[in-house]
């Protein structure tokens, strides 16, 4: 296989703007849905009984699920068009998340058609509940603000260090660039998700009667621990991608090459 990296046909260029822009697309609409998700609802994984202390739940928040595919794009961005790339599609999601920051918004203090008291504010529920849009206003606002955090530091996280492994391996070991920075950005990740979400947004389904370190504590292997179980599933996809895309792209991935 010859690789075009300095001057590729016209067919080429096209090829791998195509591409990029799938796994960019993929990156940042996976990336607004799981903040309009983020923590409307959990998940119960698994649950531990121990005798005497009861039981302990793993939970997942809903906009978990996908946000593993989130960190495959990035790394398959990394491999093929290097590491410039792959920071500025990063620093496009921080965009995305301000510009769902600002609908939101937007959408909650423009004029509606709820029942408003006296004084402003907005009618609740016979149970005590705002409309769901307010609702759902609430959540996101949480779940937005706790993801630009955890997001920043972990896709950043993620990009380095997939290319410090990269350099140390001297571009050998493909799966331990995208497992080994993928285990140490969603740590990154999950830890400041977790902890923003509960002091910030209040919204973790903790019990106030038990103490709250071990609850976060477990939160936090929880997330995790998914995490990592979906980081070690798409090895396979990650070894496919690279191998079909490098050749169809032409791109040689040891070249390092950022495209403009």
């Amino acid at each position: 296989m010859t690789y075009h990296n300095s001057n590729p046909s016209p067919e080429i260029v096209q090829r791998r703007e195509r591409v990029f822009l799938v796994l960019a697309g993929l990156f940042l609409g996976t990336l607004a849905m799981l903040n309009i998700l983020g923590i409307s609802r959990f998940i119960k994984l698994f649950t531990l009984n121990f005798d005497g202390t009861g039981d302990i739940v793993f939970a997942v928040a809903v906009g978990v699920l996908p946000y593993p595919l989130t960190f495959l794009a990035t790394d398959l961005i990394s491999e093929l068009y290097g590491r410039r790339r792959a920071n500025f599609v990063v620093f496009v999601g921080l965009i995305l998340n301000l510009w769902v920051l600002f609908i939101i918004w937007l959408g909650g203090v423009m004029p509606g058609f709820e029942t408003m008291t006296v004084a402003g504010d907005i009618v609740r529920d016979s149970a005590g509940r705002l409309p769901i849009f307010y609702e759902i206003r609430a959540l996101t606002f949480g779940a937005v603000t706790a993801s630009m955090l955890a997001y920043l530091a972990a896709q950043f996280v993620d990009v380095y260090m997939f290319h410090f492994w990269k350099k140390l391996t001297h571009g050998k070991h493909l799966w331990l660039r995208n497992n080994g920075s993928t285990m140490v950005s969603q740590l990154v990740d999950t830890v400041a998700v977790i902890l923003v979400t509960h002091y910030y947004a209040k919204a973790l389904p903790v019990d106030s009667a038990k103490p709250i370190f071990n609850q976060l504590l477990i939160f936090i292997v929880s997330g995790y621990t998914f995490k990592l179980f979906a980081a070690l599933l798409d090895t396979g996809p990650f070894y496919l991608g690279v191998h079909y895309l490098s050749r169809y792209l032409q791109i040689d991935p040891m070249a390092d090459l950022d495209m403009e």
